[in-house]
């Protein structure tokens, strides 16, 4: 046997009657696809004070900022729908300071249609702001894109909890790896809070961190925000009825319908849920690349017009892959906390009703916050997330 070095030291051909092996590259690049490998790291904002203050000021949020901040954005490897390895891209932001160990704030972002608008690509987006409101009170905060949003690649599989649950994981994973090349570390304890399609997916979370199933972390608390809990017996009929706001409704069934379709195998063709004309643009119109405003201008104004009478019908009793698709945020409340939660909702949200967050609170067991019956879908995020802050400086304070 002869052995040789090339170039690179890390790798080593072994040569032994013809055949080489590339033991170095080989173990390289089962690192570079791990789950949570980090791929790069690129500083997207160094904010004082002062300038942190402003950002909050300037996304309407109100409460006090003890330092700057540090965000950086992250891309590193998870798992698609299909469990292939691929890449994704989310958020970490740092409290400026000397602090060797940092607790830990994961922060799951609500709708978003396009990839540009994610936390770790978009610095006007409320989703930037949120995270950077927990950083500026000395907790570190790790907010993913998702699949499909901000720099990685495919499309975003909405209201998808599995797939928004491995980037959440493999994020914690990757920005583990990023503060120890700063000589910092977390606290192992992470709490956990997300806002409209993040609200089941940080009930997800916690009960994934407190089944030990990801090494060095586990969770400390869990707070969602106006999420849609039970697609099956509230969500979805209320969409349907007219009970909420329609055009959200329409913006709401279209894209998780024409987003997920091919994971639960919901229809064959558009034209089997859709009407004419939106049957032959509404895939098109979720690639990630039209805003909210431009995607509701091409639909219609109500669920009826939207879809055809017996793909509507399939909705009110589903089964099969509709059911399934339900189940996947159905079931992220279906566990018994051994850790403080609450969920947060409005009874005046005209676009995820509160009976999701009280479905909810019957499954988990956990306390319940109205908001009151003035705060919309979006004032719900305003309003919840600075008590959310409050609340976990007294559980876990920063350290």
């Amino acid at each position: 046997m002869r052995v040789s070095r090339i170039f690179d030291r890390s790798v080593t051909i072994l040569s032994c009657s013809g055949l080489l092996v590339f033991a170095g590259l080989a173990a390289r690049t089962a690192d570079h696809y791990a789950r949570g490998a980090v791929m790069s790291t690129v500083r997207v904002a160094h904010l004082s004070s002062a300038e942190t203050a402003d950002v909050l000021t300037k996304a309407k949020i109100t409460t006090p900022v003890q330092n700057g901040v540090d965000a950086y954005r992250v891309l590193y490897r998870t798992v698609n729908t299909r469990g292939t390895s691929t890449p994704a891209s989310g958020l970490l932001v740092l409290p400026a300071g000397s602090a060797h160990r940092l607790r830990l704030v994961a922060y799951e972002h609500g709708t978003l249609t396009t990839r540009r608008n994610a936390p770790s690509v978009d610095a006007t987006q409320p989703d930037r702001a949120r995270a950077i409101m927990f950083a500026s009170a000395g907790y570190a905060v790790a907010a993913p894109d998702y699949l499909g949003l901000g720099k990685g690649v495919g499309r975003h599989a909405y209201e998808h909890v599995s797939s928004e649950l491995n980037a959440s994981v493999d994020l914690l994973r990757a920005a583990r790896t990023v503060v120890g090349r700063q000589h910092r570390e977390f606290d192992s304890k992470v709490l956990v809070t997300g806002f409209a399609q993040g609200g089941p997916a940080a009930m997800a979370l916690g009960e994934k961190l407190q089944d030990g199933k990801v090494q060095h972390f586990g969770p400390a608390a869990v707070a969602p925000v106006s999420g849609p809990f039970d697609l099956e017996h509230v969500q979805v009929p209320a969409e349907l009825d007219g009970r909420l706001s329609q055009r959200q409704s329409v913006l709401d069934l279209a894209y998780w319908l024409a987003s997920t379709r091919r994971v639960y195998h919901l229809y064959r063709r558009p034209a089997e849920a859709f009407q004419e004309p939106y049957a032959s643009s509404v895939t098109r119109l979720f690639d990630g690349h039209h805003d909210e405003a431009t995607i509701v201008a091409s639909l219609p104004s109500t669920p009826e017009r939207l879809l055809t009478p017996a793909f509507a019908d399939r909705l009110r009793h589903p089964a099969g892959g509709l059911l399934r698709a339900m189940k996947s945020s159905d079931d992220t409340c279906a566990w018994r906390p051994r850790v403080p939660v609450r969920i947060y909702a409005a009874t005046g949200d005209r676009r995820v009703p509160i009976a999701n967050a009280r479905a909810c609170q019957a499954a988990s067991g956990g306390g319940l916050v109205d908001l009151g019956a003035r705060i919309d879908h979006d004032g719900s995020a305003r309003l919840a997330l600075p008590q959310i802050l409050t609340w976990f400086r007294e559980l876990a304070p920063p350290t």
